[in-house]
């Protein structure tokens, strides 16, 4: 089995700590981006995946490359050209200040892509799944252009194909809303994951009865947003949708519930008490998601409950990636959530 994934990677700049961006004169640089999370996620579980993007020659986007390479994703699909290296910023927040991006990834390598620059059929040699995120498309025109492209090229082999619904307000500006956007390219996609808001922003669907403010989300009452996603998109098999509880920025609830079409999954729910890193926790979650469907076949909840436990694992983790172990996992989903020295 092999995985694609395709989309930006960035620099990422954080504050150190809980430091705010006026107050300090150093920032800590690591690379991060939906689809390369992912990537590093299904890497790290040991199953072969390359990740497919635009990046310029120059000496950034090479130690883009070489990180990428120490986690064992292929980066020989990688196209060249462009500019710059797109960049966003992180200051992490603390209790009742919640944390802020600010991007800086306008005339991105990636963002000026076109339709004809990567081979997909060579890409796809030997693939089984494909995967993709609403971010992309957000960037640019010619960004949505190459992921349509991307989707087609795969339904036509027959390769299973995912996305990550994930809704970016502040990205959408080129003069394309995603509800103009993003209905042709879930057209074409298995397995659709998202939260109430990317349901309601990027596909014109609202979840009901759900208080999604407070520390408590009713997972039933996202049956009628699945069924909704796949009465509108035939070909969706799977919608999972990830449920996080707010209470503030150290602590967050999480779980998830998957539907097939017939049953609704839930998964168990875990108290994160002392959040590290909330950054790529969908990431980290898309991740474990794809590893227990190609894994455990057959077995969704077993699946779900990995992809749960994997997510819940990266928010101890700093960084855009989740560096943990399939046993790591495992043994969370088994039961053992005490944190004891391993020797």
């Amino acid at each position: 089995m092999k995985v694609v994934t395709f989309g930006e990677i960035m620099l990422r700049l954080a504050t150190p700590g809980y430091l705010r961006f006026n107050q300090t004169d150093s920032l800590t640089a690591t690379f991060g981006g939906g689809e390369a999370n992912v990537a590093v996620s299904l890497a790290n579980f040991g199953i072969p995946v390359d990740f497919v993007t635009r990046l310029p020659k120059n000496d950034i986007a090479q130690s883009c490359v070489m990180d990428l390479r120490k986690y064992g994703v292929g980066v020989d699909q990688i196209v060249y050209g462009g500019d710059r290296l797109g960049i966003y910023f992180l200051e992490t927040g603390a209790v009742s200040r919640g944390s802020k991006v600010v991007y800086d990834r306008a005339h991105s390598a990636v963002s000026e892509i076109k339709s004809g620059m990567i081979d997909w059929n060579k890409v796809f040699e030997g693939v089984n799944w494909f995967h993709w995120t609403g971010i992309t498309p957000a960037i640019s025109q010619g960004a949505a252009d190459v992921c349509l492209e991307a989707i087609q090229k795969a339904n036509e082999k027959g390769i299973t194909v995912s996305c990550d619904l994930n809704y970016r307000k502040n990205l959408w500006n080129y003069g394309k809303k995603a509800g103009e956007v993003m209905p042709a390219l879930v057209a074409g996609t298995d397995v659709i994951l998202g939260n109430e808001e990317d349901a309601e922003k990027v596909l014109g669907i609202k979840p009901e009865g759900v208080d999604v403010t407070g520390g408590h989300v009713e997972a039933v009452a996202y049956e009628s947003v699945s069924k909704q996603i796949m009465a509108k998109f035939p070909r969706c098999k799977k919608v999972i949708t990830t449920l996080r509880g707010s209470i503030n920025a150290n602590h967050n609830s999480w779980s998830g519930v998957l539907w097939d079409g017939k049953t609704l999954f839930e998964a168990p729910t875990y108290q994160i008490t002392d959040i590290v890193d909330r950054v790529g926790g969908g990431d980290s979650f898309m991740g474990g998601l794809i590893y227990g469907l190609l894994t455990y076949t057959g077995d969704d909840q077993k699946a779900l409950n990995f992809a749960v436990a994997a997510s819940c694992l990266k928010h101890t983790i700093y960084g855009d990636y989740n560096q943990v172990t399939v046993d790591e996992v495992e043994k969370l989903m088994g039961g053992d959530a005490s944190g004891r020295v391993a020797r």
